[in-house]
């Protein structure tokens, strides 16, 4: 499976040296986003770049629209694009909590099951209220075991992506699990009062143990940036975090880490609400499938995939958008894919292909963008946008992108200019990535598909090239006056 896709980007880098010049270059780019490039010292050729007209006259522009380049987070439009027609905006994951043995008097003479079914929004609330219903429906104490079943996914192989090299506890790198919990994030909250630094951790996972050896500070003034700084160590019984450096009073910090894997998180999380709720599990957590004799005893269902696709694109969630990406190949898997990453890969290029969209160059590997061997051209994305912009839930894929200079990763951008509110654009970033694509309206009011891709190993700055690109599109010369 990894061969194959470390294949296929090296044969798709490949391709454009063999196209005419004419396929590779088509088009030129207006003197402004010359000049914005050249202030940035990227090359031209570094940029891909189409812009269509959805509604009323202008000129589509196509520049180094069929090269084959890294999309970075805008894959993640090809993902939510894909699930909202394949699986329909009112798709709903399920989790649910099952026993192999009788109920009396409040105790569960047996084991306790919970069944994961992909859902890439269990949080903690939705976790409490789980088990608020378990609590209502008469179970105080489980004799037997926490068993977790994740057989939902058929995962795949995949290598693991760090893009900076850095800190491996990153939430955006969590995997996806079929029973994911709360994204596996902890939040770790430090707070200095009285003279005393203290350090919380949500949720209160046993296995987390807090070192504390934060210095308390008497000065008034809280700094942009705490010094606190978090080490975990993990032991053969848990993980202890080393917390440092130092906090001022009447001062807060928090940060979030992922430190533990699937199982342990969401056996840790239950037993912390389950405590907090006054029940009790004796035996010990392990993992196992539910046995066909078993009964239900507590049901919740996710969001409609609606919302879902709205956290995806306005928040760029690497995380929920591979769990949608194995949850489309859960759904269509066959004997022959292997794993759900597979099933998905193909299931997405035969409904492409349904549309005359073949896409040559698109090379999926977890939807998310987060990955080296993810790939598409320009022109590609382009078509992909047009289609959704026709299709029957244009409205719920357009929202679900940040409002420039307004929410989500294009909240900062744009502000002082006339596109704010005006385009709905989905962001890419990786260390050699920067990318825009969505949809933008001009100043006659039209609506345009635009896709900006740069790959270039230095694209420092580059996000003002890509804003210039909409700024662009949005000054069109003034339409007629209607008779």
């Amino acid at each position: 499976m990894i061969k194959t896709l470390r294949q296929l980007a090296i044969a798709s880098l490949l391709l454009p040296l063999a196209l005419p010049l004419h396929a590779a270059v088509n088009g030129s780019l207006s003197p402004k986003v010359q000049q914005a490039l050249k202030a940035n010292k990227i090359s031209s050729q570094s940029l891909s770049l189409v812009t269509v007209p959805l509604t009323g006259p202008g000129n589509s522009t196509y520049f180094n629209a069929d090269i084959s380049v890294n999309p970075a987070s805008t894959m993640k439009l090809v993902t939510t694009y894909a699930a909202l027609e394949l699986l329909g905006p009112t798709h709903k994951w399920k989790t649910e909590f099952y026993a192999d043995g009788p109920l009396k008097d409040g105790v569960l003479n047996g084991n306790l099951f919970l069944k994961g079914g992909g859902d890439p929004k269990l949080n903690m609330e939705k976790l409490w209220l789980l088990l608020r219903d378990l609590r209502a429906n008469g179970v105080r104490q489980v004799t037997g075991d926490l068993v977790l079943d994740r057989s939902h996914f058929v995962q795949p192989a995949l290598p693991a992506f760090n893009d900076d090299g850095g800190d491996a506890n990153k939430p955006f790198l969590v995997t996806p699990d079929a029973l994911l919990v709360n994204l596996k994030a902890l939040r770790f909250i430090a707070r200095n009062e009285g003279g005393k630094v203290h350090i919380a951790v949500e949720p209160p996972i046993a296995s987390i143990r807090i070192d504390n050896r934060v210095k308390a500070l008497k000065a008034a003034k809280c700094p942009g940036w705490p010094d606190v700084r978090y080490n975990p160590v993990t032991e053969f019984d848990g993980t202890t975090v080393i917390v440092s450096g130092q906090l001022a009073e009447g001062c807060s910090a928090q940060t979030y880490l992922s430190l533990l894997d699937h199982p342990s998180y969401a056996a840790g999380a239950i037993r912390a609400i389950w405590q907090e709720l006054g029940g009790s599990i004796l035996g010990k957590d392990r993992m196992a499938e539910v046995p066909k004799s078993a009964r239900l005893l507590a049901r919740t269902f996710s969001p409609d995939l609606v919302e879902i696709i709205r956290d995806i694109n306005k928040y760029s969630n690497n995380t929920m958008a591979r769990q949608l990406f194995l949850s489309i190949g859960a759904q269509f898997r066959n004997e022959a894919d292997g794993d759900d990453a597979k099933a998905a890969q193909r299931v997405i290029r035969s409904w492409l292909a349904r549309k005359g969209i073949t896409a040559p160059q698109l090379v999926m590997e977890n939807g998310s963008g987060l990955s080296r061997a993810e790939r598409l051209s320009a022109r590609e994305m382009a078509k992909i946008l047009q289609a959704a912009w026709k299709g029957p839930y244009a409205a719920e894929f357009i929202s679900s992108m940040p409002l420039v200079a307004m929410d989500g990763t294009m909240r900062k951008r744009l502000h002082r200019t006339a596109l704010v509110g005006e385009a709905h654009i989905k962001t890419g970033t990786l260390n050699n990535v920067r990318a825009i694509a969505g949809f933008s309206r001009d100043s006659n009011g039209n609506s345009w598909a635009v896709v900006a891709i740069l790959n270039d190993p230095r694209p420092w700055g580059a996000s003002s090239i890509l804003d210039q690109v909409l700024i662009d599109l949005y000054r069109q010369p003034k339409a007629a006056a209607q008779p």
